[in-house]
């Protein structure tokens, strides 16, 4: 039976079976010290001769289990018998078992089929699979649906020209930009709350740290709400489960890049201002005047916070009108939307929407829209929909800045931008 890297130390004195890659090797005299690497973290074999094989090959290792306080984990294997189950070529083109921070990061997603197995550079997505989790669990917790929608739309979801078109037999559709008409039909239809975590896609020319143009969007939409604040505190209560969450079962990916998550029971005192005080804030401290949230003023409104408030996270609401999606609900000039900011980058946007069919029927002209247009999503409103709003958080913007990560492609298995469709 095959044991598991985490797992030697309760053998201590028999003799196992482990198997995994060949991290590293260290020749000490006649000694040598081959580092085993299997999906649980690493295990130290000592082996009384020199070892041949090349790094990445994938062995079989059958040796007795001893304590030595210097291995990982505390524990080593004398090596008894070796199988060689798949030989690595010497040629590596990415060094698997180097700190991925002294490497670039083209190179690192230029060879991102090899370099997705260095430990470093494998727990952010140990630790993205959680995250998706514990979203998941707390919202299924709360009375709340999972749903998948389409991705090939006829139309595109916020009416702009950032969609993607592919050809669909004798006609074109185009990858969604969000999964929100569908997330308001599954409200409209009786399930009341919903969520879905799936990819979207948007046309950006970007070309930053904070861009790409596949992402995994994690979405949620909730009926019979009052105005933004439901959704707002309902964050609030998520955010605090999932960094406890992350605190409980997650310290070795945190360690790993020398994170910290913000403290859970802080969570209920983010601060909530609205676009307008966000501005006065960020234009009062930076000593200039600012017309816009821009990356400049994110960075500069979650040091106010933390300075204000211990925790680097920031709501900001009423939004104006023309910064909104033509769905998002009036209020006056301003909106009843928000954003999430974290550490200096947003990663929510959300907000209640329109729900009666005469104001969207007014409200479309001014966005240059028609009901034909829109198709079945007109159908939504005009046969009875409830008071309703949600919001979606970017996976992997969120788990860069859990992380401290400098760019957003290093938390996308296989990222998507201007330049960039392989692997």
């Amino acid at each position: 039976m095959r044991v598991l890297a985490k797992d030697i130390g309760q053998y201590e004195g028999k003799e196992i079976s482990v198997s995994g890659w060949i991290h590293r090797v260290r020749e000490l005299g006649q000694i040598s010290f081959l580092i085993l690497r299997d999906r649980t973290g690493l295990i130290q074999v000592v082996c009384d001769e020199k070892v041949s094989e090349t790094n990445e090959t994938v062995l079989t290792i059958i040796g007795e289990v001893q304590a030595n306080e210097k291995a990982p984990g505390g524990y080593e294997i004398h090596l008894k018998e070796k199988t060689v189950l798949a030989e690595a070529a010497s040629d590596l083109p990415f060094p698997v078992n180097q700190d991925p921070e002294k490497i670039g990061i083209e190179a690192i997603l230029d060879n991102r089929s090899i370099s997705l197995r260095n430990p470093k550079i494998k727990a952010i997505f140990t630790l993205q699979s959680d995250l998706i989790r514990y979203f998941g669990d707390f919202y299924r917790q709360n009375g709340f649906t999972e749903i998948k929608s389409s991705k090939l739309i006829g139309h595109g979801t916020e009416g702009g020209t950032n969609v993607f078109e592919v050809e669909y037999f004798d006609t074109k559709v185009f990858l969604a930009q969000s999964p929100q008409f569908y997330k308001q039909t599954m409200v409209s239809s009786g399930m009341e709350r919903v969520f879905e975590i799936s990819h979207a896609y948007r046309a950006e020319k970007h070309e930053t740290a904070r861009h790409i143009n596949e992402y995994v969007s994690m979405d949620v939409e909730m009926g019979f709400i009052e105005s933004e604040m439901d959704l707002i505190q309902i964050q609030k209560d998520l955010m605090k489960y999932m960094f406890t969450q992350i605190r409980k079962n997650n310290q070795a990916e945190l360690d790993a890049w020398g994170a910290t998550t913000p403290d859970p029971e802080l969570c209920d005192k983010i601060p909530v201002i609205s676009h307008d005080e966000a501005k006065k804030i960020v234009s009062e401290r930076l000593g200039k005047r600012v017309f816009d949230i821009n990356p400049e003023a994110e960075r500069e409104i979650c040091q106010w916070a933390m300075e204000e408030h211990g925790i680097d996270l920031v709501f900001i609401n009423e939004f104006p009108r023309k910064k909104r999606p033509f769905y998002t609900y009036p209020k006056g000039l301003k909106t009843m939307s928000y954003d999430l900011v974290f550490r200096g980058l947003e990663i929510t946007t959300g907000g209640r929407r329109i729900n009666q069919y005469r104001m969207l029927q007014e409200t479309l002209p001014k966005f240059g829209m028609t009901e034909e247009e829109l198709g079945d999503y007109i159908s939504i409103f005009k046969y009875g929909c409830p008071p309703h709003g949600g919001f979606a958080i970017g996976l992997e913007r969120l788990t860069q800045k859990i992380l401290g990560l400098s760019n957003v492609k290093e938390c996308s298995l296989f990222p998507r931008d201007r330049k960039r469709i392989t692997p």
